[in-house]
């Protein structure tokens, strides 16, 4: 079994086990969005932009789960470089050929960058190249204004919200 595959199924939030997408409605008219897979250089479901730190083999999932005013995301990925600092966000468009296909990070009061207004999952990989991460906000999604990709940033995030060029992107569904 793959790394992201075990590790979201321990993570409390019931994430898919399969690197696929999926838009699927959640009790309480809350919503639950996810993608994954292997990144490649043509494919816009997983692509990578920077096969230096995100080389051949580097996968990823990520599941967003979003009820009764809050929204829980959950991160997993192995494969990338270890013992490295990566910033992760969700962009408001899914993802394409180019790097910025994917927008901006999704804000949900259109306010400054904050990890509080913003999805923030930045991770640290450890000695094989694996990482989780989890973020909770105190604010629901709705059916018509979601976050549309995951994007992978070559340095962690910075208080201004910087996190340096992408390096891949999932989309969402």
């Amino acid at each position: 079994m793959r790394l992201p595959t075990l590790m979201l199924a321990l993570l409390p939030l019931g994430a898919c086990a399969a690197p696929t997408t999926a838009l699927v409605p959640t009790p309480h008219e809350g919503v639950r969005i996810s993608g994954g897979g292997e990144f490649s250089t043509k494919d816009t479901s997983a692509i990578v932009y920077d096969t230096k730190l995100a080389p051949s083999g580097a996968q990823a999932s990520v599941t967003v789960e979003s009820a009764d005013g809050q929204t829980r995301t959950s991160f997993v990925a192995e494969g990338l470089l270890p013992d490295r600092k990566y910033g992760v966000h969700l962009h408001t468009k899914p993802c394409g050929l180019k790097p910025d296909d994917s927008g901006p990070h999704f804000q949900h009061a259109h306010a400054s960058p904050s990890a509080t207004n913003e999805v923030w999952l930045d991770i640290t990989t450890d000695r094989s190249g694996a990482a989780t991460s989890a973020a909770r906000n105190p604010w629901a999604l709705t059916p018509d204004r979601v976050p549309h990709s995951l994007v992978i940033h070559a340095s962690a995030t910075a208080t201004d919200g910087t996190a340096g060029a992408r390096v891949a992107c999932l989309t969402l569904k």
